[in-house]
């Protein structure tokens, strides 16, 4: 994260910066306004400014979006706001006729002009006959979510929020697919929400070794479209932009996301004392690039074993003998 007072913000695809908050307010006029990509103090990823809620520009109403590659944009363009540090939320506004899909059971609060519908299939995909629903959820138990997506649109003359928590202690980050080629893959579970028109698929590891050993199975989570899509992780999240030919070493359990043309295999750790010492287990993820990863530094495997091996364990804080003590307590 940028120094304290430290802001940048991306013209013609380069970073510029560090500079002050009254200057960048000044500055993003001349580049795109408040959807100028900018990154600073309190902001974890790079997000367009009327998102940033320290800069004061608010969400505004929405302009015409400008082309996806492909042609005209197909999801819609929500606006959103996260609040919280640890324990996230995001706030996505509506526009009338607009509409998010959600995990079931993820839905926080909603405003009354909220309409709520849970679909069975993917909902982004207008005219799927019966086939085609019992495919999508099919792939959906794959990857262990539920049968169900539950969407949620604005039915009223006005805008409303509906908004959605994170599960677990972490991170929620928003994924601007058109701004990432179009597609990211994801593991498992960590999919929140997303505007109408992004798909919600899955993606299979083709090497026996990055399925059997690779922390997530066989199968991550492919979501594809133009529209934004938010993933919750872990800990804190660290983005980091890989060069052509630059490898990249962690443990499976961290990797979060990743765009298509990141090369991932699993490997060894190397050394009969590294494999069984070590405490890192027999095999860490390599990722190649060129393309983005994202990583977290709190899995929720790691956080889930760190609380099972302390439930019933009889510890007490502050005490030498633990659970010892409690013996001679009659």
């Amino acid at each position: 994260m940028a120094g304290e007072g430290g802001w940048y913000y991306v013209k013609d695809g380069n970073t510029v910066g560090p500079i002050s908050r009254d200057e960048l307010l000044v500055a993003i006029q001349g580049v795109q306004g408040p959807r100028t990509l900018v990154w600073g103090p309190g902001v974890s990823e790079w997000t367009e400014a009327r998102h940033v809620s320290s800069l004061g520009l608010g969400a505004t109403a929405p302009t015409a979006p400008p082309p996806s590659p492909g042609g005209s944009r197909i999801a819609d363009e929500i606006d959103y706001e996260i609040f919280g540090d640890d324990m996230q939320f995001v706030e996505v506004t509506l526009d009338p006729g607009e509409v998010v899909v959600a995990e079931a059971g993820g839905m926080m609060y909603m405003t009354d002009g909220i309409k709520m519908e849970t679909t069975f299939g993917d909902p982004s995909k207008k005219g799927q006959g019966l086939f085609g629903k019992l495919l999508d959820a099919g792939k959906r138990m794959a990857t262990g979510e539920s049968l169900f997506l539950t969407t949620f649109g604005a039915i009223g003359q006005k805008r409303e929020q509906v908004s959605f928590a994170a599960p677990y202690p972490g991170k929620i980050i928003p994924m601007h697919l058109d701004e990432l080629g179009g597609e990211i893959i994801c593991q498992k579970d960590s999919f929140l929400c997303a505007a109408r028109g992004v798909q919600v698929g899955i993606a299979f590891q083709k090497k026996i070794l990055s399925g059997l050993f690779g922390g997530e199975g066989f199968i991550l989570q492919r979501l594809t479209g133009d529209g934004i899509g938010f993933v919750h992780a872990g800990g804190t999240i660290h983005r980091k932009e890989l060069v052509a030919g630059e490898t990249l070493r962690l443990d499976t359990g961290c990797l979060v996301a990743m765009t298509p043309s990141i090369n991932y295999d699993i490997k060894m750790t190397g050394g009969i004392k590294n494999s069984i010492f070590g405490g890192e287990g027999l095999f860490l993820a390599t990722l190649t690039g060129p393309g983005i990863v994202w990583l977290q530094s709190l899995p929720f495997t790691r956080l889930a074993g760190r609380v099972l091996a302390n439930v019933g364990s009889g510890k007490g804080e502050g005490s030498i003998l633990g659970g010892f003590s409690r013996i001679f307590e009659e």
